[in-house]
């Protein structure tokens, strides 16, 4: 049986990692198990192994533009790491990354093989990840990306709008950024598929099908939970200045994953609506 190393195991995505790998040979290490900055460490934890999914992360966007330091040393240099200890004992890597690595200028799906543009700090970390794992393992590292993550087990837009609906009489949410939701337990259950294939390494992109601004999830929450959908009203992002620009449009194409014969991620509304039916979404 294929032995699992699931990095970042206690984060929201890691979370529902081990739901999709249940009954599987898993090590599931979370970032107090271990630090993935620590070379030794990391070497240390693949032994034996056959694949590790790295979804360990610095994911606070706003916050790693005055700690992309740190930010790096998690999402780049820990991506190195990884993929230096997977080489050294011959283990596949499947580095989870994300649209931030574009600069959100296209008007079209990006392709796979799209140059990286990153616009934030947070994107150039991981757009660093990625090269580091491509390099240090080349034959054997997956870079998947994927856009827009909520789920069960964390902090996330859905939760936030589930709250807010709750409390105000009206939200205001802008229409001016365009990406893919995505719920972790699908995207999970799909890594579970890539690493259960014959694929080959490279580069995929992983994400609920369909697109949507924020303010059509929003809406989209509200009405699948039982909220009067016209309280989301439309504002653009020029309200709401943050430390770190967002794209404005980034809707991943999705060629490589369908090219290998993996099966496609559902409708982001189908996989948003189940998650809220089963009760992933409520406030714990």
């Amino acid at each position: 049986m294929t032995r699992v190393l699931i990095a970042g195991a206690g984060g929201m995505l890691g979370r529902d990692l081990q739901v999709a790998f249940d009954g599987r040979d898993v090590v599931a290490l979370s970032r107090a198990d271990l630090d993935v900055t620590d070379a030794a460490a990391t070497l240390a934890a693949a032994q034996g192994v056959d694949v590790i999914i790295n979804a360990s992360a610095y994911t606070k966007v706003d916050d790693a533009e005055s700690h992309e330091a740190e930010a790096h040393g998690i999402n780049a240099v820990g991506a190195r790491n990884l993929a230096v200890a997977a080489a050294a004992v011959g283990s596949r890597l499947i580095q989870v990354s994300t649209d931030y690595v574009f600069d959100g200028a296209a008007s079209a799906p990006y392709d796979e093989s799209t140059p990286l543009a990153p616009v934030s700090a947070y994107g150039r970390t991981k757009a660093d990840g990625e090269r580091f794992a491509l390099a240090a393992n080349p034959n054997a590292t997956y870079v998947v990306r994927t856009a827009w993550l909520y789920g069960e087990h964390g902090p996330n837009f859905p939760k936030t709008m589930l709250r807010l609906a709750a409390e105000r009489d009206t939200v205001e949410v802008v229409t001016d950024q365009v990406g893919q939701p995505t719920f972790t337990l699908d995207l999970a259950v799909a890594l579970r598929e890539l690493v259960d294939s014959d694929a080959p390494a490279g580069v995929y992109h992983a994400t609920n099908r369909g697109q949507a601004s924020w303010y059509d999830l929003a809406r989209a929450v509200f009405e699948f939970a039982g909220f009067d959908p016209d309280k989301v009203k439309p504002t653009e992002s020029s309200r709401f200045v943050r430390p770190a620009p967002r794209p404005s449009y980034s809707v991943l194409g999705c060629s490589a994953w369908l090219e290998a014969g993996l099966t496609p991620m559902r409708d982001w509304r189908d996989a948003l609506q189940s998650a809220l039916s089963t009760g992933a979404l409520e406030a714990k």
